[in-house]
C-alpha cells in the first residue's frame, strides 16, 4: 500500500553534487511568500532565521501529509482498510528512518514527541543506579531529564574551551567513576553557538570505559548526515518539528536491550500482550517484548511519524553535501555582516574556525537581547530568538556569568545574561541573511525607530499615543 502526493517528484528529486553559488533554498518550505506587518508602516515579506527552535515544514512533507490525510487510520489494531494502510504507513516509517540514520541490524526505533520526550524515556529505562556523565553545555532536554532517574548519580562536566578538552575531560571522568552502569549524554551541535561537537571521539572515549553514549541530534540531523553505526553511538534522538516536519513526532533510536528489560514508559494500550484481573482483585499486565511496541502505549502520531519519514527522505534525496554548502555560503554572509557590526560579539566555546552549522548566537554593546529581538520583528519583519535558548549554564558561561546568576530566558531588564541567535536552513535564501545584517547595522547605527515596554516578560511595541 502506498499514498503518494502529486508534486513529491517534483520537489524531492534533486542532484547531491555541490551547486555553484546560488540565491534559491535548496529545498522549499511553506512559509516563504508570507507577508507581516510592520509597526512603522506597510508590510514585508517574512525572514524565518529562527529554525533551531522550529523549522518551516517542507512542501515535500505537507504534500505526503495531505496525501495522506484522507486515508488516516488508528493503528496496529484495526481489521479495515485504513487501519491496515494507517499500520503499514506508520511500520514504513520506522524504516525509512532507521535507514536515514544508519541503524544497526539490532537496533531499534521508538516514535516520541520530541527530542525531549525521547531523553525522557531513556533517562526511564536507565538500570538502577546508572552514573551520568553531561557537559554544562546542554539543551536543558539533555541536561534535565537525568536528575529524575532512579538512583542515577549525575556528574555535570565543566564546558570545554576546544573539542580535544571535551575528550579529555569526559575520558578523565570515566576513567574515576567506579564500576557500574554509565551513560554520557552529549550534544552533536550546539543550539547556542552552532559549533559540531567531537561526536565519534567521545564515543570512542564512553566505550573505553564501559559506558554507553546518546547523542542529541535535534540540531545536527537537520544540517549533516547522522550516522548511528559510524558514530558508533548507542542511541540517537532528534524531533520532528526541527527537521521540517512540525507535526508532534520525535525519535528515539538504538540498542534494544535497557528498552526491552525496562517497565513501559506509558502504561496503557499497545504496550500490553494481555491483562488480567487476578483474584485478590489487582489487575496484571504483561508487557510486549518489543521496545517499539513496549514503549508506544495509546494511539501512536502516524501522521506525525510518516512526516518525519518524508523529511528524511527529502534530505537525503536532496544530499547533505549540498545542503551542508549552501549552508557554508550563509554562514559566510552572515559572520562577514557582523563582522563590519564592531558592537557585535559572536559567543563561541571552540573559537572562529570551528565547524558549526546554521546555528549563530550574539550580543551587542549597549543593546538588550529582547529590544533588539522586538524591533528586529516589528520595524523590519524579521524573525529571530533571544535569551538563554535552554542552555542558561551554556549561555552564562559564555557571557562570563557565574553559574547561580540569575537572567530568566527573555528576561528584559538583564543586559548582560541573555542573547540573540540567528538559525536557518534548507529553506533559507541569501536574501534573508542580508536583510538581518542590513537591519541590524541599521539598528545599530541609528537606534530603534519606535519605541518598547515590557510585557508579561516579554519586549514588545509599545502603543501609539
Amino acid at each position: 500500500m502506498t499514498v503518494t502526493s502529486t508534486s513529491t517528484a517534483s520537489t524531492a528529486t534533486t542532484s547531491a553534487t555541490t551547486p555553484a553559488i546560488c540565491d534559491a533554498p535548496p529545498l522549499p518550505v511553506l512559509g516563504r511568500d508570507v507577508t507581516v506587518p510592520l509597526v512603522t508602516g506597510g508590510e514585508v515579506s517574512y525572514a524565518a532565521l529562527d529554525y533551531a527552535a522550529s523549522a518551516p515544514a517542507l512542501q515535500r512533507v505537507w504534500d505526503d501529509v495531505a496525501a495522506y490525510a484522507p486515508y488516516y487510520g488508528s493503528v496496529h489494531r484495526g481489521a479495515g482498510y485504513l487501519s491496515q494502510l494507517s499500520t503499514e504507513l506508520f511500520e514504513q516509517s520506522r524504516a525509512t528512518v532507521a535507514d536515514f540514520l544508519g541503524c544497526r541490524p539490532a537496533d531499534q526505533v521508538i516514535f516520541t514527541r520530541s527530542t525531549t520526550d525521547s531523553l525522557n524515556l531513556l533517562a526511564a529505562v536507565l538500570p538502577a543506579g546508572t552514573q551520568i556523565f553531561v557537559f554544562e553545555t546542554e539543551h536543558h532536554a539533555a541536561l534535565l531529564p537525568w536528575q529524575r532517574a532512579k538512583g542515577a548519580r549525575v556528574t555535570c562536566l565543566a564546558a570545554p574551551r576546544t573539542p580535544e578538552q571535551a575528550v579529555a575531560a569526559l575520558d578523565v571522568a570515566l576513567h574515576a567513576a567506579p564500576k557500574g552502569p554509565k551513560l554520557v549524554c552529549v550534544t552533536g551541535a550546539s543550539n547556542v553557538t552552532g559549533e559540531v561537537w567531537p561526536v565519534r571521539r567521545l564515543a570512542a572515549a564512553a566505550h573505553r570505559h564501559g559506558a554507553r553514549i546518546v547523542l542529541d541530534a535535534a540540531q545536527l540531523a537537520p544540517h549533516r548526515k547522522v550516522d548511528v553505526a559510524e558514530l558508533d553511538v548507542d542511541w540517537v534522538a532528534f524531533s520532528g518539528h526541527k527537521l521540517y516536519a512540525p507535526f508532534g513526532a520525535g525519535v528515539l533510536a538504538g540498542r534494544p536491550d535497557w528498552l526491552r528489560d525496562a517497565e513501559p514508559y506509558l502504561a496503557g494500550g499497545g504496550a500490553t500482550r494481555t491483562v488480567v484481573r487476578r483474584a485478590d482483585g489487582q489487575v496484571e499486565a504483561e508487557w510486549q517484548e518489543s521496545p517499539a511496541a513496549r514503549h508506544e502505549a495509546g494511539s501512536p502520531n502516524v501522521i506525525g511519524a510518516y512526516a518525519v519519514a518524508s523529511a528524511c527522505k527529502a534530505l537525503t534525496e536532496a544530499g547533505f553535501d549540498r545542503l551542508a554548502e549552501h549552508e557554508r555560503q550563509l554562514l559566510d554572509l552572515l559572520r562577514d555582516g557582523l563582522a563590519g557590526i564592531p558592537e557585535v560579539r559572536v559567543l563561541s566555546l571552540f573559537g572562529d574556525g570551528a565547524d558549526r552549522v546554521g546555528v549563530l548566537s550574539f550580543v551587542v554593546q549597549g543593546w538588550n537581547s529582547s529590544h533588539l529581538a522586538a524591533a528586529l520583528s516589528a520595524e523590519h519583519g524579521i524573525g529571530v530568538r533571544d535569551g538563554l535558548f535552554c542552555a542558561h549554564p551554556l549561555v552564562r558561561h559564555l557571557l562570563g556569568g557565574e553559574p547561580e546568576d540569575p537572567g530568566a530566558c527573555g528576561s528584559p531588564e538583564n543586559l548582560s545574561f541573555n542573547a540573540v541567535r540567528v538559525s536557518f536552513g534548507v529553506g533559507t535564501p541569501h536574501e534573508h541573511v542580508r536583510r538581518f545584517t542590513g537591519a541590524l547595522a541599521k539598528l545599530v547605527r541609528e537606534g530603534a525607530a519606535w519605541t518598547y515596554r515590557t510585557e508579561s516578560g516579554r519586549c514588545v511595541p509599545a502603543p501609539t499615543a
